[in-house]
């Protein structure tokens, strides 16, 4: 199919012969340089880019499957204690706060696995509420109980609690880098950027399936950043991405600063699936805060995941770390999935399918 779309470029007289040397590159499996990424991410002629998005389907199909994998979220505490300056729900910031009680949070995962996704993932800020023994239980409980992947997204924790961790039953962590521009990265977040980059790296070398990713249209990002967060995946071994645009928030350092660009973002999932053939990659949230629409736009330029949320209603509405933040809501989303022509998996198809007959809701 990459071959096929290869040759295809190749043949095109409108095509700029950079742009058929990158493709050439991408079906030899080579490497693709900063310089070629920052070419393609600043595509802007409407055939070119359709190409650009062509090309990285086909190589998706290629490399993972045409099916669209659904995993389930559970947003299970809004505390944090960091201060990133983008986030709705940073220390400083006055918003309803929240815990799930341990049992609470097993108890929906159980509930979750019932509707067939891939993974169960949990995400809270960076709660110290929730002790090393405490996630270690909570993990053990879900994994005994559902036989499912389980994924963390719980912040910066030592390496010896990620040692924990696995153990317990979690076999995917999700740190983004945000960016790997030290300077932009402390803009946002702080002083620890040498600490993060050190534990997403000791979470490759743990043997997760570690996530990386990176907020597109951060103050003062340019394309060669990433470019940069590109490859910095790809060498250290990155196999999910967690990429979506900056959206701003009200009551944050950030809240009048302009939105991220979703055709930059589109391009950024082109790039990584083009840099990295077997990353798992979601089409996020936030690029379907801006448009529903994009989020299953994005499920046609490279990504194959996409996040159901699953964190119970009376607590959903309060994980706020972006504006307007959309609900993305199990049964239509498979209904517009299918509506799409995706392949879902057979377990998800039956959950949904007996869940149309019941009137359900997640």
């Amino acid at each position: 199919m990459t071959f096929e779309k290869v040759n295809e470029i190749l043949a095109r007289e409108d095509i700029p012969e950079d742009f058929k040397k990158i493709a050439k590159k991408v079906v030899r499996e080579e490497k693709l340089s900063k310089r070629e990424i920052v070419y393609l991410l600043k595509i802007a002629d409407p055939i070119e880019k359709s190409e650009l998005f062509e090309l990285a389907d086909a190589l998706r199909k290629d490399k993972v499957g045409e099916m669209v994998l659904v995993k389930g979220i559970i947003e299970f505490s809004n505390y944090c204690k960091k201060n990133c300056t983008y986030c709705g729900i940073r220390v400083s910031n006055k918003v309803r706060r929240y815990r799930m009680k341990p049992d609470e949070i097993v108890k929906r995962a159980r509930e979750v696995s019932e509707f067939g996704v891939d993974t169960i993932i949990l995400q809270s800020g960076e709660d110290p509420f929730y002790t090393t023994e405490t996630i270690v239980d909570i993990v053990r409980k879900i994994k005994n109980a559902t036989k499912k992947p389980i994924s963390l997204s719980i912040g910066e924790r030592s390496v010896e609690e990620f040692k924990l961790f696995k153990e317990a039953g979690a076999s995917k962590y999700l740190l983004k880098q945000e960016s790997v521009n030290p300077r932009v990265f402390k803009n946002v977040h702080g002083e620890d950027y040498e600490r993060r980059i050190s534990l997403l790296k000791s979470l490759v070398s743990l043997g997760y399936v570690t996530g990386g990713g990176n907020i597109i249209g951060l103050p003062g990002q340019t394309l060669e950043d990433i470019a940069d967060d590109i490859i910095f995946m790809r060498d250290i071994g990155v196999q999910m991405a967690g990429i979506g645009p900056f959206i701003p928030t009200k009551g944050t350092p950030l809240e009048k600063y302009p939105r991220g660009s979703a055709d930059i973002t589109l391009k950024t999932y082109a790039c990584t699936r083009l840099a990295i053939p077997t990353i798992l990659m979601p089409s996020t949230t936030a690029l379907g805060t801006i448009d529903p629409m994009l989020q299953y736009e994005g499920l046609e330029v490279g990504c194959n995941v996409i996040m159901v949320n699953f964190t119970p209603q009376k607590y959903k509405r309060n994980y706020v770390i972006y504006d307007n933040k959309r609900d993305v809501e199990f049964y239509q989303t498979v209904r517009e999935l299918l509506e799409r022509n995706k392949k879902l998996s057979p377990l998800v198809l039956k959950a949904a399918m007996e869940g149309h007959k019941k009137g359900g809701t997640t």
